[in-house]
C-alpha cells in the first residue's frame, strides 16, 4: 500500500534499464519505496541497475521480461503480482520500455518499422492490460505510462516512432477511463526530448529535459493523482498550438 504521503511502497518497472525509470525508482526509494522489481531482458545492465538500487536500501528483484513476447506477459507479470510487496500488493507499475528506431532506415525496412510499432504499442497494450487487471483485482495502485510529445502529432522526421507513441497514448487514456472508479490510477507522462543514451546522437529539441526532471514530475503527478503529466509543463501549451497548425504549414516547419 502507499504510505500516508502517497508514495508507493512497492514498484514494478517494465523496462528495467530505462534511464527515466531508474531515475524515478531512485527518487521513490529516497522517499519510502522499499520493494522494486526491474523487468527487462536479462543483461549485465539490468543486473547493474538492480545492484545500484539495492545500495540505496531497496529490496530489488530482476524479472526476465520481453516486451515482444506477449504470449508470456500474463505468466511473467502474474508471478510478480502473486509475490507482492509490503502488504502483499504492487502499489505502482511504471511502463517505461520503448525504442526510438532509426526513421531513415526504418522507412526502407518495413520489418524494422514493425518492430518499433510492436515494442512501443503492441507490447505495451499487452503488458498494460495484464497489469491493469492485476491492479484492479487489488482494488488500488497506479499504472504510469511513459508516452511522448512525439505522439501528439506525427512529424516527418520521426513519424514511425511518433505514430507508435500516439497509439500508446490513446490506449493509456482509454484504459484510464475504463478503470475510473475502481481505485486504480492511470497516469500518462508526455516528456519532450530527453537527454539520454537513446538520444545521445541526436540534436536536442527546444525545451529538452532530463531523466531526473521527468522523475520529479512523475512523483508530483502521483501525489496529485494527475491523469496527464507534461515535461516540461510548457509543452502543454506548445503542443496545443501545434495540433491546430494546418498540414501544408506544418510540413514546412523545421520539426
Amino acid at each position: 500500500m502507499k504510505d500516508a504521503f502517497g508514495i508507493p511502497q512497492s514498484l514494478l518497472v517494465l523496462g528495467g534499464t530505462s534511464e527515466i525509470a531508474l531515475a524515478t525508482a531512485r527518487r521513490l526509494i529516497a522517499r519510502r519505496t522499499r520493494t522494486v522489481w526491474l523487468a527487462g531482458r536479462p543483461s549485465p545492465a539490468l543486473e547493474a541497475a538492480a545492484q545500484e538500487l539495492r545500495g540505496r536500501g531497496a529490496d530489488v528483484t530482476t524479472v526476465a521480461f520481453d516486451a515482444l513476447d506477449c504470449t508470456r506477459h500474463e505468466e511473467v507479470l502474474g508471478k510478480v503480482f502473486a509475490a507482492g510487496g509490503p502488504g502483499g500488493d504492487v502499489d505502482m507499475v511504471l511502463l517505461a520500455f520503448g525504442v526510438l528506431g532509426d526513421q531513415a532506415h526504418d522507412e526502407s525496412d518495413p520489418l524494422a518499422a514493425v518492430r518499433v510499432a510492436q515494442t512501443n504499442y503492441t507490447g505495451a497494450v499487452s503488458a498494460g492490460l495484464v497489469c491493469a487487471k492485476a491492479l484492479q483485482a487489488q482494488g488500488h495502485g497506479s499504472l504510469v505510462v511513459l508516452s511522448s510529445v512525439a505522439g501528439e502529432r506525427a512529424r516527418r522526421s520521426n513519424f514511425i516512432y511518433g505514430s507508435s507513441k500516439a497509439g500508446l497514448d490513446a490506449f493509456a487514456q482509454g484504459l484510464g477511463d475504463a478503470l475510473h472508479g475502481t481505485g486504480v490510477h492511470v497516469m500518462v507522462v508526455r516528456p519532450g526530448f530527453v537527454h539520454s543514451r537513446m538520444t545521445a546522437n541526436r540534436e536536442p529539441a527546444p525545451l529538452a529535459t532530463t531523466p531526473a526532471a521527468v522523475a520529479a514530475a512523475i512523483e508530483a503527478g502521483l501525489l496529485r493523482r494527475t491523469e496527464t503529466v507534461w515535461v516540461p509543463g510548457t509543452l502543454r501549451v506548445l503542443m496545443s498550438a501545434l495540433r491546430h497548425v494546418p498540414r501544408p504549414v506544418f510540413r514546412r516547419l523545421p520539426l
